[in-house]
C-alpha cells in the first residue's frame, strides 16, 4: 500500500495506538455516528448505539440444556477482555522496582504446572493393552502366513510388537513443565513483538478453569485451524491461566528433527494425515489399533486434548470440511464406558493478519511446500520485522459430550441424503423446485438406521455442530470487514471518509447480529490500521477533489484479490443466509418474469410480488448445492428457521416488504401442501421432532413479497449478491468447462485444467471477479459436481478418474446445471 507520509503519521501514532489496543473495551466512537446502516431501515436500529459486545461462545441450548446451566453465571459477561500478552508487577506476587523489571519471568515462573499433572507409562500401558496385543497377533499371523513359514508364530509376533513400540516412540508426546515454561516466557516475548494484543474473555476463560479443577473427567478442544501459530496459541493461553496443558495431535508432517521434540516436550503427538491404506492397499489394523489406544489412555488418565477438526490450515479464510477421525476415537472411547464424560470446548481463532501472509502460491495452483527446519527458521524471522496486528481466542463454554449423545439417541436421525437425490429433480426438472421437498422417499428415510451408519451420522453432526459452533464465536476482525467492504460494495474505490462511514456502520451491523468485534476504538483509527496491515492489496492514493481526502481501492491483480477474498472470507458467515436469500429472490424474479411474458402480464422484476414459501424452498436448494463453501445453520437447526428469520430481517430492515393488497388475489391453491411438510427431514437437517406446541402452524398460510426499490435498500439488496457472486462465478465456470470432457481424465488433471480455464478468464478479464479462481473454490466445485452426480468417478490402479455422468451426457441437461447456476449469478 502506498501512503503519502501525512497518512503514515496517522497510521503510525503510536502510544495512543497502543493504549487503544491493550485496553480493548475502550470504545470512544460508537455514540458520535447518526446512523447505523444506511441502506436498511434506521429507525430499527437506534438502540444498537452503545449497545454492548454480545457475549459468545455459549453452548448449544437445544443440543446441551444441562451443560448450558452449569459453570456460567449473570456476572461472566461482565468480567471482560484482557491482552494475554501484557504482564506487568500486577499479575505476579511481587511488587517493586525489580519486580516491574523481572515480571515476565516472575509470571512464568509463578505458574502452576508440574510432572505429576501429565500421563505416565503411556507406551507401556498401551502396548500391553488387549486391543493393541491381539491387533499385534492379527499382523503377525497374516505376515506368517504370506511368508509360508508355519510355526515362526513367536518370532513375528516379537518382530510386529518391536514395530508398534516404534510406531509408539514417533508418536507419542513427551510434556516438559520446565519447558513449557521456558516456551511460554519466549512467546510472550516474541508475541509482543509482532502483534499488538492476544486478546480473551476473561468470562470465557473463567468457565474452562471452572471446568478443568472443578470436574475430574478429560477436556477436548476442538479449534478452529487459521494458522500454524494456532498450537502455540492455545497451549500458552491455558499455561497463564493455569490449566493443564493439551496434548495436541499434531499432522506427521511437522515430525521433522529437532522441532519434533520441541513439539513433543510441548504436548504435541504426531499422526499420519492419512492412515486409512498401507502401502499394499490394506487397512493399516496396527496402526490404528496404536492410535485408538493411545487416545483412550490419554483420555483415562484425565489428560486434555487438542484436535483439529479441519485436519489442515484453511487456506479461504472459512473453515474447512471437518474430518472426524479422531473425534469418532473420543466418542468411541465414552462409549465403551472407558471414561465417565468428556467435556468439550469448540475454540474460535481470529486474525487481523496471519502469520503465513497469505496462502496465494497454493491458491495459484502451486504445491505447498514441505514443513523443513530452515523454512521455520526463515518465517521466524520474517515475523520479527513484521506486525500482525491483534489475535482474539474465544472459548466456547464446555459441555458434555455424554449429555450430547444421549440427546441425540432420543431424537430421529435420518440417513444421508446425497446432493444428487436432493438437486438433481430440481435442476434438470420442467419445474424448478417442484420434487426438492416432496416425500417420494419417505419410507426410506423414517426406516430405522443401522448400527454403524447411525453412529457415523451422529459423529458427522457432531463434528459439524462444533465447527459451525466454533466459527460462530469467532470474533470479526477490522480486516475482514476492511476487505469485505473494497471487493463487494466498493470494488471501483471510495473516498476515506466514505470507508470509515461504512466501517462503523458495518461493525453496528455486525453487533446487532450477536457476533463479536475482535477490535475496539476510533473508527477512523481502526480503519486505518486496517489499511496498513492489508499492505499491497489496497491502493490509497490522494484525492483530486477540494477536500483533498484519500481514495481507497482495491488492488485489481490477481494474487492482491485472493489475499482480499481470504481475509473477506473471516465474515462470510455473518451474512450468508441473507446472502442466499438475496440471490433466491433474484432467480425466483428471473423465472415469474418469464412466466409473465408468457401470461402476457405487465410489469417488471421487482413490481412482481414473491411468494415467501417458494423463495425459502429455492434458498434452501441453493444453500446445498454451496454445501461444500458454507454451512448456514447446526445440524440441530432446520434450514426452514434460518430462511425464515433472514427473510424477517430483511422486512425489518425494510428491504422486503410484505404485499398485503396481493395476498387475497395470489393466496395460495387449497390442494397444495403447506410448506412444513415440504421440507424431508435430510434437506432441513432436522434431527429431532418438532414439539406438538409449536408455533410453525401459525406460518403455514404464505405471504407475498416485494423488494424495495429505495437506493439505500438497494444498495444493501446489491451488496449482499455480490458476496455470493465469486462463489457463483466459478461454479458456473465449472458447468461451462464440463461441456470439454469428451473422456475420462485423471482427477488431479481435470482439476488442473479447470483452474487454468478459469484463472485465464481472469487474466483477460472475462470474469467479473477475479478471486473466483482460487484453487480452493476450483477444488470445491469438483467435489460437488461429484456429489450431486455430474461426474462420475471411477478408480482404476489406484487412480481416480473423472467422466461425465449418463445424466449429464446430453448436452440440454448440461446446460440447465448452467442456466441453474447463472439463474442465482448477479450479472
Amino acid at each position: 500500500m502506498e501512503l503519502s507520509d501525512g497518512l503514515l503519521l496517522q497510521v503510525n501514532n503510536g502510544e495512543q495506538w497502543c493504549n487503544r489496543w491493550k485496553h480493548p473495551n475502550d470504545d470512544s466512537d460508537r455514540s458520535t455516528s447518526p446512523s447505523v446502516l444506511r441502506c436498511v431501515a434506521s429507525t430499527w436500529k437506534e438502540g444498537l448505539l452503545n449497545r454492548k459486545r454480545p457475549f459468545v461462545g455459549r453452548c448449544c441450548h437445544s443440543c446441551t440444556p444441562q451443560s448450558w446451566e452449569k459453570l456460567f453465571n449473570p456476572s461472566i459477561p461482565s468480567l471482560g477482555l484482557r491482552n494475554v500478552i501484557y504482564i506487568n508487577e500486577t499479575h505476579t506476587r511481587q511488587r517493586g522496582w525489580l519486580a516491574r523489571r523481572l515480571s515476565y519471568v516472575l509470571f512464568v515462573m509463578e505458574r502452576d504446572i508440574h510432572k505429576d499433572m501429565f500421563a505416565r507409562n503411556v507406551v507401556d500401558n498401551v502396548l500391553n493393552s488387549s486391543g493393541v496385543e491381539s491387533a499385534i497377533v492379527k499382523v503377525a499371523t497374516d505376515l506368517d502366513a504370506a511368508a509360508s513359514q508355519p510355526g515362526q508364530e513367536h518370532k513375528a509376533v516379537s518382530k510386529v510388537k518391536q514395530k508398534a513400540r516404534a510406531f509408539l516412540q514417533e508418536m507419542v508426546a513427551n510434556i516438559s513443565p520446565a519447558f513449557i515454561r521456558l516456551t511460554g516466557w519466549v512467546l510472550l516475548r516474541l508475541f509482543n513483538g509482532f502483534f499488538w494484543s492476544i486478546q480473551i474473555h476473561k468470562g470465557q476463560l473463567e468457565m474452562v478453569k471452572k471446568a478443568a479443577t472443578e470436574q475430574n473427567v478429560p477436556m477436548v478442544f476442538l479449534p478452529v485451524h487459521k494458522s500454524h501459530i494456532d498450537y502455540l496459541l492455545i497451549t500458552l493461553i491455558l499455561f497463564c491461566h493455569n490449566i493443564k496443558a493439551p496434548h495436541i495431535a499434531a499432522g506427521n508432517n511437522l515430525s521433522i528433527p529437532i522441532l519434533s521434540t520441541l513439539i513433543r516436550k510441548l504436548g504435541g503427538f504426531f499422526i499420519r494425515r492419512k492412515m486409512e491404506e498401507t502401502d499394499d492397499g490394506k487397512k493399516d489394523i496396527l496402526y490404528r489399533s496404536l492410535l485408538h489406544t493411545y487416545t483412550e489412555e490419554l483420555l483415562r488418565q484425565q489428560q486434555f486434548l487438542e484436535v483439529y477438526l479441519e485436519g489442515t490450515r484453511s487456506r479461504s479464510g472459512k473453515p474447512s470440511p471437518a474430518r472426524a477421525g479422531m473425534l469418532s476415537i473420543v466418542v468411541d472411547t465414552l462409549c465403551t464406558g472407558s471414561i465417565p464424560d468428556v467435556l468439550v470446548v469448540p475454540v474460535g481463532i481470529s486474525y487481523d493478519r496471519i502469520i503465513e501472509g497469505n496462502y496465494n502460491s497454493e491458491q495459484l495452483g502451486k504445491p505447498k511446500k514441505n514443513e523443513s527446519l530452515w523454512g521455520i527458521a526463515c518465517g521466524v524471522f520474517r515475523m520479527l520485522r513484521k506486525n500482525y496486528g491483534c489475535v482474539r481466542v474465544d472459548f466456547n463454554q464446555p459441555f458434555s459430550l455424554k449429555e450430547y449423545l444421549d440427546s441425540q439417541t432420543s431424537r430421529h436421525i435420518p440417513p444421508p441424503v446425497s446432493l444428487e437425490h436432493n438437486l438433481m429433480p430440481t435442476i434438470i426438472s420442467a419445474q424448478p423446485d417442484a420434487r426438492l421437498f416432496d416425500g417420494q422417499e419417505e419410507e426410506q428415510l423414517n426406516r430405522e438406521l443401522h448400527d454403524d451408519i447411525f453412529r457415523r451420522q451422529l459423529i458427522n453432526n457432531l463434528a459439524k455442530h462444533v465447527l459451525f459452533t466454533a466459527n460462530k464465536s469467532s470474533a470479526i476482525m477490522s480486516t475482514h470487514i476492511i476487505a469485505c467492504l473494497l471487493l463487494y460494495r466498493h470494488r471501483q474505490g471510495v473516498v476515506l471518509s466514505k470507508l470509515v462511514e461504512d466501517f462503523f456502520n458495518m461493525k453496528e451491523e455486525i453487533l446487532s447480529r450477536d457476533f463479536d468485534l475482535g477490535f475496539s476504538g476510533n473508527s477512523e483509527d481502526v480503519v486505518m490500521r486496517a489499511l496498513h496491515l492489508l499492505g499491497n492489496c489496497v491502493n490509497v492514493t490522494s484525492s483530486a477533489n477540494r477536500n483533498g481526502e484519500f481514495t481507497v481501492a482495491p488492488s485489481q491483480t490477481v494474487p492482491a484479490l485472493f489475499e482480499l477474498n481470504f481475509y473477506s472470507n473471516g465474515l462470510f458467515h455473518v451474512f450468508i443466509s441473507d446472502a442466499i436469500i438475496a440471490c433466491s429472490i433474484l432467480s425466483l424474479q428471473r423465472e415469474l418474469v418469464v412466466e409473465s411474458e408468457s401470461d402476457q402480464q405487465p410489469g417488471g422484476p421487482n413490481s412482481l410480488p414473491l411468494s415467501q414459501e417458494r423463495l425459502i424452498r429455492k434458498a434452501a436448494g441453493l444453500s446445498h448445492f454451496l454445501i461444500n463453501e458454507v454451512a448456514v445453520a447446526p445440524p440441530c437447526q432446520t434450514i426452514y428457521q434460518v430462511f425464515h428469520d433472514a427473510v424477517t430481517r430483511l422486512i425489518q430492515y425494510g428491504v422486503l416488504y410484505v404485499a398485503e393488497e396481493d395476498q387475497e388475489e395470489l393466496s395460495p391453491s387449497p390442494t397444495e401442501e403447506p410448506w412444513p411438510k415440504k421440507f424431508q427431514e435430510p434437506l432441513s437437517w432436522r434431527s429431532d421432532e418438532e414439539d406438538e406446541d409449536s408455533d410453525f402452524g401459525e406460518e403455514q398460510r404464505d405471504r407475498y413479497l416485494k423488494v424495495s426499490l429505495s437506493a439505500e435498500h438497494q444498495e444493501f439488496f446489491v451488496f449482499l449478491q455480490r458476496l455470493l457472486s465469486p462463489v457463483l462465478e466459478a461454479y458456473s465456470g465449472a458447468a461451462i468447462f464440463v461441456h470439454s470432457l469428451s473422456q475420462p481424465m485423471a482427477e488431479s488433471d481435470y482439476t488442473q485444467r479447470l483452474f487454468r480455464y478459469l484463472l485465464t478468464r481472469t487474466e483477460r478479464g472475462v470474469a467479473a471477479y477475479g478471486e473466483s479462481a482460487t484453487h480452493y473454490l476450483v477444488k470445491n466445485t469438483v467435489r460437488t459436481f461429484k456429489e450431486l452426480g455430474v461426474l462420475k468417478v471411477r478408480r482404476e490402479n489406484r487412480v481416480t478418474n473423472l467422466e461425465l455422468s449418463s445424466t449429464f451426457l446430453p448436452q440440454a441437461n448440461r446446460n440447465k446445471l448452467l442456466q441453474y447456476i447463472l439463474g442465482f449469478t448477479l450479472l
